[in-house]
């Protein structure tokens, strides 16, 4: 939320009705309801940990004291509290030398150890044994920018199984030391600078082969960032980052192979990896007869399994993809290759739907399709080898039901005994056992309390119930669930399922303006299905609109047909679905004023917003967009190559924000962090260039030292502030006129990653 506390009064707001929307008083209020409802939902737990021997679980819960710790019996399902908190809390108070509340502990990533509990707290790792407390050290900081991803260069020495041999990279090549005699050779000789040998090999099993990779450099593509208001110094910082973008030249990657006892390289065609996006490293078979690659053809409409044959080099395909479109390597792979290496279970989207299928290794063909249907595969939790069984996300697979509610299941590899573990018609999110015996698991609806069991993986049945959530504070508040809406699409046959989001002071003879909180980013679905106690939309609500989400066809998670929409065609965002579906709700709901629409987003959800009054200007009116890609050959290389394909080819140019500027007709406030490392903040640069040499109106706020975000509570003030004046034609109180609370610092703001 924008600011901590309003000033008191009505003084700086003109009230013209009692029934007025967009006043202070209704800022007052959501701000309020915020307060009333944070940490309010009890018995909903979070932190789910399980021992490592499987024998016990803990995990967090908001209760009207405060946060609890519970422990849990993992196979009778015994519920007790965790550990003694107060003493805790005195143990924190003496090492920190600051108050420690027992009911308020700031520890995170709570696990059950053998002796007794470890956790992170304040910046250090501790252990609580037989209620001492012991501080381990310091937690390391992790570099979490994207793009400085090297691969290979690091030096290292690796060793054989039976460590009678090891191998490092030297001078780019490589290099075998006999660890007994201490004998070192080199196995290569053409290593350079711009051509090396990568770091990341592989001995086979038996010790007899190594494999890797050779790389040729790529150049850099480097993005430029000003951070304005650095707080180590006055003058301003030039940072840089590196940044494939669509097109950019990558590495190419050749496999390698070499036979110890000839000291000799093993060539390996290059013709079936020719092109390429990415080429894995190698993974050696037990019998140290072959190892596989994966091959990503640039442009992700081929990809293949390798299989290298040691004794000669030899490579062949063992599955082989093809799209027309796109093949969805970043959200839907999967394989698994049982230890024999004789089969091999997969993934792919080749009959229209996200299935797993049987390969036959030896012969590279399908033995038999494991799951099939009008629904999909949506994540892999467990192979069991020895059982021949799978353990695996799924939705869609329930008819009548919300086609995007997760459910487990388990089934044989040969696609008989499937069995449905949580058979409730809700969203479920469960955390396995490291056994896969049990699971806890919490299932709910956007509009419907979690409930929080213990289940017998065999089954699915039901060993006790740890927790019912208590709602009873969001209702006293006034608060009112999400109502899930569904809606014919634009070929007039498949469902779009949104949500719709009330003020607590809602009366249905008034007209209330329209707001979309939009994210059309291809990658998955977004419309929350669990109970969420985010309360954003909800706070925005409050401000005298009704807000909705909705999942237009090019997103995931539903047929490759519904998903192919987005292909080369990113500007299309779902929007005749959206607008349908609104359409269809105000038929139903009249107070829903459809000649008043906004919308906003960030990211993808940034570019969506800013098209949907460039590309749809006569529905949507006002539009806020942060952090937006307005042009995708701007944005990362991987996110957009996946979608709008490779070479980079015209439409790039006709999904572009950028290139249609001069559409404007609406209101557009564009928001954007001066150190954006995920999208690069001159996408958003170049529109508002576009839009000014289009002489449009629009409104530009960059925020210093912020990165990949909405602006913080900066950001959020101003999206808030814009709708008001613009969907309801009232002035937003002004800030200025009295003192608010000091605002977070931009740069602590959190960074989400694409």
């Amino acid at each position: 939320m924008f600011m901590r506390y309003l000033f008191i009064g009505l003084l700086c707001c003109s009230l013209t009705t009692a029934h007025a929307q967009g006043t202070l008083r209704d800022y007052q209020r959501s701000e309020t309801l915020k307060k009333q409802l944070a940490d309010r939902a009890y018995h909903i737990p979070r932190q789910i940990n399980w021992q490592e021997n499987g024998t016990g679980l803990v995990y967090m819960i908001q209760t009207t004291k405060g946060r609890e710790y519970i422990q849990v019996d993992g196979q009778t399902g015994k519920r007790s509290n965790a550990f003694d908190q107060e003493g805790l809390a005195r143990q924190l108070e003496q090492a920190l030398s600051k108050t420690i509340p027992a009911y308020q502990l700031p520890i995170q990533g709570l696990k059950r150890t053998a002796t007794g509990f470890s956790f992170d707290a304040e910046g250090s790792q501790w252990t609580y044994d037989a209620g001492q407390l012991r501080k381990k050290g310091s937690m390391s900081a992790m570099n979490r920018y994207w793009g400085d991803r090297s691969r290979g260069e690091q030096v290292r020495r690796l060793y054989t199984p039976d460590s009678s041999y090891s191998a490092i990279i030297k001078n780019y090549n490589v290099y075998v030391r006999n660890e007994r005699s201490k004998e070192e050779f080199p196995m290569s000789f053409d290593g350079s600078e711009g051509e090396y040998y990568s770091s990341d090999l592989r001995w086979s099993p038996d010790g007899t082969k190594l494999a890797g990779t050779k790389t040729r450099k790529n150049t850099p593509h480097l993005i430029y960032l000003i951070r304005s208001s650095p707080t180590d110094q006055l003058q301003p910082k030039l940072e840089t980052r590196n940044y494939l973008k669509p097109g950019d030249a990558l590495p190419i990657q050749e496999p390698v192979l070499f036979d110890i006892a000839s000291r000799k390289q093993l060539p390996i065609a290059m013709d079936l990896i020719a092109q390429q996006y990415e080429l894995s490293d190698p993974n050696w078979r037990a019998d140290s007869k072959a190892f596989t690659l994966e091959y990503n053809q640039r442009g992700h409409q081929v990809y293949r399994v390798l299989e290298v044959e040691a004794g000669t080099g030899r490579i062949r395909p063992l599955i082989e993809e093809k799209s027309k479109t796109f093949i969805d390597y970043s959200g839907k792979r999967f394989r698994h290759d049982t230890p024999d290496g004789r089969e091999i279970i997969w993934a792919s989207e080749r009959d229209g739907w996200n299935h797993l299928y049987l390969y036959d290794a030896a012969k590279a063909q399908v033995k038999n399709q494991i799951t099939k249907g009008n629904w999909v595969v949506r994540n892999v939790v467990h192979v069991d080898d020895a059982k021949r069984t799978i353990l695996f996300a799924a939705s869609g697979q329930t008819p009548g039901e919300d086609p995007y509610y997760l459910h487990y299941y388990q089934i044989n590899f040969d696609g008989k005994g499937l069995k449905a573990l949580t058979p409730e018609a809700a969203q479920h999110e469960v955390t396995f056992s490291p056994d896969f015996s049990t699971f806890v698991d919490t299932y709910s609806r956007i509009n419907q309390a979690p409930v929080t069991v213990l289940r017998k993986t065999t089954d699915g049945s039901i060993i006790t119930t740890l927790e019912k959530a208590d709602l009873t504070e969001w209702e006293k508040a006034g608060w009112k669930a999400p109502e899930p809406f569904v809606a014919k699409a634009r070929d007039q046959q498949t469902d779009i399922h949104g949500i719709i989001i009330r003020p607590t002071n809602f009366d249905p003879s008034r007209k209330y303006p329209v707001i979309e909180m939009i994210y059309a980013g291809p990658q998955s679905a977004f419309v929350p299905k669990a109970f969420s106690t985010n309360t954003a939309m909800h706070e925005l609500a409050e401000l005298g609109f009704v807000v909705v989400q909705i999942d237009g066809m090019g997103t995931s998670n539903r047929s490759k047909a519904f998903h192919d929409v987005c292909w080369k065609n990113l500007k299309d965002a779902g929007f005749p679905d959206r607008i349908l579906w609104m359409k269809a709700a105000a038929q139903k709901y009249p107070y829903l004023d459809l000649e008043r629409v906004g919308v906003y987003g960030t990211s993808a959800g940034g570019q969506n917003a800013a098209g949907a009054v460039l590309f749809q200007p006569d529905f949507y009116k006002v539009a806020v967009a942060s952090c937006g890609c307005h042009d995708n050959r701007m944005d990362k290389m991987w996110w957009n190559e996946q979608w709008m394909g490779y070479p980079i080819g015209p439409q790039y140019a006709e999904c572009s924000n950028v290139t249609h500027a001069d559409q404007l007709r609406g209101e557009l406030l564009l928001i954007v962090g001066e150190m954006d490392d995920n999208v690069d903040p001159s996408s958003t640069y170049q529109l508002a260039d576009a839009l000014i040499r289009a002489n449009k109106n629009f409104e530009l706020v960059v925020v210093p030292n912020m990165g990949h975000s909405a602006g913080g509570d900066f950001g959020e003030r101003k999206r808030r502030d814009f709708f008001v004046r613009h969907l309801l034609n009232v002035q937003p109180p002004r800030w200025n006129a009295a003192p608010v609370a000091t605002e977070e610092t931009p740069g602590k703001a959190s960074r989400s990653e694409r």
